[in-house]
């Protein structure tokens, strides 16, 4: 069976607010063997200073890198196929990450968008909200927003999901993001929007 993965497709601008972690496995992984994750987010450091203009001192560099390579074991250990984005306004942002994955489409397209987005999540603090959502590159999708209950917080944790079964490549996508902080979440908005509108299927 071919394998599926998106390409990411971002135009860069002055206020780019992502770092972008490949894959750790898989055919979109940048190599084979990637063991030195902490050198990959310490470059992505150093890139994100100087794309702000500012001055990372003596520190700055190491501490974001630092920063990037912890979220990247926790969201996107060894052996993962998924993208991981990691959203910054400036470098010392505590990062909110998003995920992106691809596989190959199962059942009808509605009820495997509904599946996806978790739009009928039992566990819902209330109904979820469920909208169209359409992508030039992937076609008519499905967002959903809900609330739900954190095991070991008091706090809600706020989630956000873009779904879509692309049928020309046999294939569905989803991006996720989940945080406790909401107005992190909302202010993000436009930006997890773009990115949403932005992946893309390729076969090679």
């Amino acid at each position: 069976m071919s394998e599926f993965w998106p390409i990411i497709d971002i135009e860069y601008i002055d206020a780019y607010p992502w770092i972008v972690i490949p894959p750790r496995a898989g055919p979109s992984a940048p190599f084979d063997e990637w063991d030195d994750i902490r050198m990959w987010c310490r470059d992505r450091a150093e890139d994100l200073w100087a794309d702000r203009g500012l001055d990372p001192g003596p520190n700055g560099v190491d501490f974001v890198g630092g920063t990037l390579a912890r979220c990247a074991e926790a969201f996107c250990p060894p052996g993962s196929k998924h993208w991981l984005f990691l959203h910054l306004d400036n470098p010392t942002d505590v990062p909110l990450p998003v995920c992106a994955a691809i596989g190959p489409a199962k059942g009808s397209r509605e009820e495997t968008l509904r599946a996806l987005t978790e739009a009928d999540d039992p566990n819902a603090i209330e109904r979820p909200v469920v909208k169209s959502f359409k992508s030039q590159r992937l076609g008519k999708g499905m967002t959903t927003f809900r609330y739900v209950q954190q095991d070991d917080s008091p706090h809600l944790l706020a989630c956000v999901r873009y779904a879509w079964q692309v049928e020309e490549h046999g294939a569905d996508v989803v991006m996720w993001t989940a945080t406790d902080d909401v107005a992190r979440l909302m202010s993000a908005g436009d930006d997890l929007e773009e990115l949403a509108r932005s992946l893309a299927v390729w076969i090679p």
